[in-house]
């Protein structure tokens, strides 16, 4: 995977730089920057795990099912809740035991339970409100007072989606989730902006994963349809004529979390094939 950003004088620092003409290409350069990463075994977390070691940073891959394999040592897998206060802290003490300290968090992990809304079960609600919004809350809070102390400023990144901004049926548990996730970027962006946090959130679409061929699958019991008609669906909806890849979001989350995205505060980006355009 290649991550190049075009321009046409200046070098940025954070960046290697390759003379091409009348071009510079700059590939995003994270050498000695360290990064958490929420629900990184799978899916849309694992593409951003992989973007951010291609460029070079260390990565903490934080999971409750994390893969068995050997830890490299630029890569530390914390198996952890990030809806138990304990766990977080006990994640946070190992990340910065073993790099000394954190400059990236991706707030990715996350959940979705399906019903139609006079349906929804009261564990369903809880759970994914503690997993989804509380668990962004518990792990910003602890990332962001290390940031303050270390004084260097950081990037914090939260994987929303356009569900934070728009309503679906059968999803009401998860889009009161996502809501309150977009509405937290903006709130952590203005209180953290005096200490150089930029804050911002990803919007993702409709993204190939394990949790939306669930979802389908759910979805089209629910509805009285099959998968594959559910799938055809979604397709339809995305102007850009397919429905997306985890790594179309990873490269969204590697220029937030560099030198790139320094001007950009309380945004939440969306990466849905034009299917939300607000």
């Amino acid at each position: 995977m290649k991550y190049y950003a075009y321009l046409a004088s200046s070098y940025i620092e954070g960046a290697f730089c390759i003379s091409k003409g009348d071009l510079f290409m700059f590939t995003i350069d994270l050498t000695g920057k360290v990064a958490i990463v929420t629900g990184g075994a799978n899916g849309i977390g694992k593409a951003i795990v992989e973007a951010l070691r291609y460029s070079k940073a260390k990565v903490a891959v934080v999971d409750l099912h994390p893969h068995e394999e050997e830890t490299e040592e630029e890569l530390f897998h914390i198996q952890a809740d990030v809806s138990n206060k304990q766990d977080v802290a006990q994640m946070m003490e190992k990340v910065i035991n073993r790099f000394g300290k954190v400059d990236i968090l991706v707030n990715n992990a996350g959940i979705s339970t399906m019903d139609y809304f006079v349906d929804i079960k009261e564990n369903d609600w809880d759970k994914t409100m503690d997993i989804n919004a509380k668990g962004v809350q518990l792990c910003s809070q602890a990332v962001a007072k290390k940031m303050k102390e270390q004084g260097n400023g950081g990037k914090i990144i939260h994987i929303a989606s356009q569900a934070g901004k728009n309503g679906y049926r059968l999803m009401g548990a998860y889009v009161a989730s996502k809501h309150a996730v977009v509405g937290l970027t903006k709130v952590m962006a203005i209180e953290l902006a005096q200490d150089q946090i930029n804050v911002n959130a990803v919007c993702p679409g409709i993204i190939e994963t394990s949790m939306k061929h669930r979802e389908r699958i759910i979805g089209g019991q629910l509805r009285g349809l099959d998968a594959e008609a559910i799938r055809q669906e979604d397709a339809s909806q995305v102007p850009l004529g397919r429905t997306g890849t985890p790594e179309d979001v990873a490269y969204v989350v590697l220029f937030l979390a560099s030198r790139f995205s320094g001007y950009m505060t309380g945004q939440a980006i969306n990466v849905t094939g034009g299917m939300t355009m607000h």
